[in-house]
Parts: C-alpha cells; sequence; structure tokens
C-alpha cells in the first residue's frame, strides 16, 4: 500500500473535519497535494468528470472500485487513529501492542505498510505530546464522533473489536484501557455493553459465554436467543465483507467466537 492509498482511501470515506486535520498532519505534504484550497476532495470532481464524459459502463465499474478502495482504506486509517489512542491508554507504549498492529498490516498489505502505519502512529503519539491530553482526547471524541455520522454501525464495531485485541497482545487489559475502550464506543454510539461483550469473547469460561451475548445467569431462554441472534447478524462476516478480506476474517473470528459462546451456553442449559 502506497502511502497516496492512505491518504486517497481516507478523502473516499471522510472528507475534511477532525480526521481530515489529524490526517493532514499524520501523511504530510502528499495530504495537502490532493486538497483543494477550500478543503474539497479533487477525488469527487474527478469522478463527475469521468461520468461528465459519458464513459458509460466502464467508467461507473471504475468509479465503485474507487468507493469501495476508499471505504476500505477510510475504515483503516480511522483504526489507526484510535490505535494511536489505545496504545498509550495506560501510560506507556508496548512493544507487543504496537508489534500487533505491524502484523496486521505485514499480513494483509505487505512490508511497505508496515513502514508507513508505523510512520502514521508515532507522528500521531507526537501530535498527542503536542497537543496534550484535554486537546488529545477532545480530538478522538470528535474523530469518533465522524466516523460514527458515516460508518454502518458493523464497521464500528470491527473497530472495537480490533481495538481490543491490541489491549490484549501484552497479555494483560489494563483498566485504563477499558476505559479507553468504553470511551471509544460510547463516542461511536455503539451499545454500552460492546467493549465487555469484545473483551469476553475467547474466553472459555460460562461467565464469559454470558458476558459475549451481554447478558447474566438470569437471563431467560428466550432472552438468550434474541442476543444471540442480534450478534451474529451484526458480526456475520458478509456485512464487512467490502472492506476486504482481511477485515472480513477478523469478523469471522469474532462471529466464531460468538458461536462458541452460544454453544457453551446451550450445553450448561440443555438448550
Amino acid at each position: 500500500m502506497a502511502i497516496g492509498k492512505w491518504i486517497g482511501g481516507f478523502l473516499g470515506l471522510l472528507n475534511g473535519g477532525v480526521l481530515g486535520a489529524l490526517a493532514g498532519y499524520a501523511l504530510g505534504s502528499l495530504f495537502d497535494a490532493v486538497v483543494s484550497p477550500d478543503g474539497e476532495t479533487t477525488a469527487g470532481d474527478n469522478a463527475q468528470g469521468a461520468d461528465g464524459y459519458g464513459y458509460g459502463r466502464a467508467a461507473q465499474h471504475v468509479m465503485e472500485d474507487e468507493r469501495l478502495a476508499g471505504e476500505r482504506n477510510g475504515f483503516l486509517f480511522a483504526l489507526m487513529v484510535l490505535a494511536a489512542h489505545i496504545i498509550q491508554a495506560d501510560g506507556k507504549i508496548m512493544h507487543s501492542e504496537m508489534e500487533h498492529v505491524r502484523r496486521f498490516l505485514r499480513q494483509n498489505f505487505g512490508e511497505n505498510a508496515v513502514t508507513e502505519g508505523n510512520n502514521i502512529l508515532l507522528r500521531l503519539f507526537e501530535k498527542r505530546k503536542m497537543v496534550g491530553e484535554s486537546q488529545w482526547n477532545e480530538l478522538i471524541l470528535q474523530s469518533c464522533y465522524q466516523m460514527a455520522s458515516v460508518m454502518p454501525e458493523e464497521q464500528r464495531l470491527m473497530i472495537v473489536a480490533l481495538l481490543a485485541e491490541i489491549t490484549e497482545a501484552d497479555g494483560n487489559v489494563a483498566e485504563s484501557e477499558k476505559q479507553a475502550l468504553r470511551f471509544i464506543a460510547q463516542a461511536l454510539r455503539l451499545p454500552k455493553e460492546t467493549v465487555e461483550q469484545v473483551l469476553a469473547m475467547g474466553g472459555e469460561s460460562i461467565d464469559d459465554a454470558y458476558a459475549v451475548l451481554g447478558l447474566t445467569r438470569d437471563a431467560t431462554d428466550d432472552e438468550l436467543r434474541k442476543a444471540y441472534r442480534k450478534l451474529a447478524l451484526q458480526y456475520h462476516p458478509d456485512r464487512v465483507a467490502t472492506l476486504g478480506n482481511d477485515v472480513k476474517e477478523a469478523a469471522l473470528r469474532k462471529f466464531q467466537e460468538i458461536n462458541h459462546a452460544k454453544d457453551v451456553i446451550w450445553e450448561a442449559r440443555g438448550m
């Protein structure tokens, strides 16, 4: 992934706003090259021009491909911004957490993306130090509001699920990390139980299983079935298929963990 794709993908999904300012800082002068003086992206003008020239069906396919690429890379840029917040939630930058992000980029985009993604994180760490904690938290809050305004719920859920994996990379999720996840989930306008659910996914105990479904042991069978159906729909891999195979596979892992939680409870109850 060339750095220009981080930029173009970001602009394709999130035009301007707080995230635009963060992108301008993180991505540098190349970002400015694709933004007009009034802050609008040049991508929309180019797409309209192509359609205006009547290139027909082929042009429409190109535009759709560009839209999907924008959606995917905008999602990944948003993830990097929030990863920069989560990685420092406990007051330190853990090698295991940074390596988790690098491994994700390496496996799906190659070594160049690792370098670029790492540089984005370092620039965002620098920004946080420069503006101070209070202003940084406000930037993250406004960024989440912007994401919530353009991203469907299933994409926002996957962001929180992937951030939770980062917090778990060192084998211990600190309370400060949980609080940071809750802060993000609330700002993304997700259900209040989301963080506890994603952190419980993959657990083996009966209590973990109930936490995944967002319920307690006194829930009725009907409540359990309803909660399971809702989660299975929210995390179904097909709902994030347009974001690429890597994100779809991450959703599949969550989908399997939800099914495992269901099986644990169903077996215990004889359902």
